[in-house]
């Protein structure tokens, strides 16, 4: 369960990675007016929520503490970062604004599973 458990982790963080830098990647592409939210960062959100789910049953199936609260903050975080995503998607160009709030929500996910212990 253990290798599973990691190859659940490796997903997760790859997911962050496709995430953070498909944003980064289109901030230049702000001052044109031709940022868009790609693909790519969209099925790094589902990535990340897919792989966060399956990762705290796991730990309820092992019968390890999860801290419930720490839990709920970092899916409330992800589903506002969806929901940027999903609102802005359809659009022609998207603003440095939203980028930055999904990257900065990404990152902000990060620190709350690294530093919340």
């Amino acid at each position: 369960m253990e290798i599973v458990k990691g190859i659940l982790v490796v997903l997760h963080i790859v997911g962050f990675a496709a995430v953070f830098g498909t944003a980064m990647a289109q901030l230049p592409a702000v001052k044109r007016g031709a940022a868009v939210i790609s693909n790519g960062m969209f099925h790094g959100l589902t990535t990340m929520f897919v792989t966060g789910i399956l990762l705290v049953g796991s730990k309820y199936m092992l019968d390890e503490p999860v801290n419930n609260f720490k839990i709920t903050v970092k899916l409330a975080v992800l589903i506002v970062m969806i929901v940027l995503a999903l609102i802005n998607r359809k659009k022609t160009s998207v603003s440095g604004g939203v980028l930055g709030a999904i990257a900065g929500l990404s990152v902000l996910n990060v620190a709350l599973a690294v530093l919340w212990r």
